[in-house]
């Protein structure tokens, strides 16, 4: 299969091929085809629980949609401001970053699995403070430890992921973790709709708990022993995610290989640590990668999912606000599922592209409805055709979800250098989550200041207007390993694209 053989193509150093002397290895011979992979099931497994905690980022980005109108209201045991209501939609976002940027140090420090488990701590402790709370700055304060604890476990979740699974399942794995945010949207969703804001505060922290429980009993990855000179444990831990049908020796020789050829050493004093992240092999991905989350975030995906019962009583639809939230949840997780599915086959690149032009027409057609709509009111006209708004919000996350919400995300795990994967990941869901925090915190403002048909069309121009910086600077990763990408992004190799190759992953 062409897989076997892209992992057994010979790196480049300067341009030249190495001659490279084949010696038996010791155990069985690499089978031919699909049954010299691992076992899917373990990788699967591994994965699913690495990125239980992504559920918990889900659920603290849907939090404010049912939250937010039960505190407005006149019968709530506090009561709160417009002010206040931004600012508990935002101040989630505000703790990210620093969660991230901490992640990032202990990832390499700790490892990535010691890493996961701390990150559930906050969580648990944000939601019971949110749920036992008196007031808005208990609120406040547990919306913030809920905003460390997910950008504490983005990255490590990402590069776990990738780092347990093989080429041709770490594409659909990684995606996992979109799919985990987008079913803790969900689950705010319908519950919020029939509890209140408290009691589903304190529903949340189940998942932190679960998660933190699951990830007691997962391996540490095989790349991140090797990096630590634990050879031998970096060996068990493959055994345990690949099982018997893996040639085993063959692939940890390959990642032993790489080590040696391209000096892959702990990073000990900071002038090591600053050199490396300083290098082109970092800020040529982390550039692609910081303006990918600028461009993504601005298309107003987060303005949906924080505002959506908000939006769809702005947009004039008939229907029951919550119902429609609901439905859009759903219509959410399905398709992030899809997604998983389409980044296995389709690639990364074609499927930002679908989601840049998608998001961007939806978005418009919503802005130009939105401008009848307050046409409509200031003229005392009844609203017509008010299934349009409902559609377009609807198109929009589907669009949105099949490559914005799965692409970028994924390629965390993959572009970064091995020895500075775990605090420049962490740097770029830090970068991820401030533009989070730019849209959802100004989108009060762009609606009194452009209206809402103005702050939805802004949103529509940018995700058009970036399908031209895709066109230009947007790698595909798809079916590489991750040795090749980063040979790639040091300029061992001059392109990720192999002819000879039929892309099966």
């Amino acid at each position: 299969m062409a897989d076997e053989k892209n992992d057994s193509t010979p790196f480049l150093q300067n341009g030249t091929s190495p001659i490279i002397t084949k010696t038996p290895l010791p155990g069985k011979t690499v089978k031919p085809g699909k049954e010299g992979r691992g076992k899917a099931f373990k990788q699967i497994m591994a994965s699913f629980v690495a990125n239980l905690g992504t559920i918990n980022t889900g659920m603290a980005f849907g939090f404010s949609a049912t939250a937010l109108p039960q505190l407005k209201s006149a019968d709530s045991s506090i009561q709160i401001t417009e002010n206040e209501a931004s600012w508990i939609a935002s101040l989630s976002s505000v703790g990210t970053p620093i969660g991230c940027i901490i992640s990032g140090y202990l990832m390499d420090a700790i490892g990535r699995r010691r890493t996961l488990i701390i990150t559930e701590v906050p969580l648990i402790m944000g939601w019971v403070l949110i749920a036992c709370a008196q007031n808005v700055p208990m609120i406040y304060l547990g919306r913030l430890l809920i905003g460390f604890g997910s950008g504490m476990v983005g990255a490590p979740a990402r590069v776990y992921t990738c780092e347990v699974s093989q080429p041709h399942l770490r594409g659909m794995l990684g995606a996992l973790a979109s799919v985990g945010v987008s079913t803790g949207v969900l689950i705010q969703y319908v519950i919020g709709s029939v509890t209140s804001w408290n009691i589903l505060a304190g529903v949340s922290a189940v998942i932190p708990i679960v998660s933190l429980l699951g990830m007691t009993l997962l391996p540490e990855t095989p790349n991140y022993l090797l990096t630590q000179d634990k050879p031998d444990k970096a060996e068990t831990s493959l055994a345990k995610l690949r099982g018997s049908t893996c040639n085993l020796q063959d692939e940890i020789q390959k990642m032993k290989s790489f080590k040696e050829k391209n000096h892959v050493e702990p990073l000990k004093t900071p002038k090591e640590i600053l050199k490396a992240l300083l290098s082109p092999s970092t800020l040529k991905p982390f550039g692609i990668l910081a303006l990918y989350f600028f461009i993504y975030q601005w298309c107003g995906v987060n303005t949906i999912t924080f505002y959506a019962v908000e939006v769809f009583e702005t947009s004039g639809a008939t229907l029951d606000k919550y119902w429609l939230t609901i439905s859009m949840g759903i219509l959410r997780v399905i398709f992030t599922v899809v997604g998983c599915i389409l980044c296995r086959r389709c690639g990364r690149r074609p499927l930002t592209f679908v989601s840049a032009f998608g998001c961007g027409s939806t978005m418009i057609t919503l802005s130009v409805y939105l401008y009848y709509v307050q046409y409509w009111k200031d003229n005392d006209l009844p609203p017509q055709n008010s299934w349009i708004p409902v559609a377009s919000i609807y198109c929009f996350t589907i669009f949105c979800t099949l490559g914005y919400l799965i692409v970028p995300w994924i390629m965390i795990g993959e572009v970064y250098p091995t020895q500075v994967r775990g605090i420049v990941g962490g740097m770029t869901t830090c970068a991820a989550h401030l533009s989070i925090f730019s849209v959802v915190k100004t989108f009060p403002y762009l609606k009194h200041s452009l209206n809402d048909y103005g702050a939805f069309g802004l949103y529509g121009s940018i995700s058009i207007a970036g399908m031209a910086f895709f066109y230009v600077f947007l790698p595909e990763t798809k079916g590489r390993t991750l040795q090749e990408i980063e040979d790639y992004f040091c300029g061992r190799t001059k392109t990720l694209k192999k002819a000879s190759i039929t892309e099966t992953a």
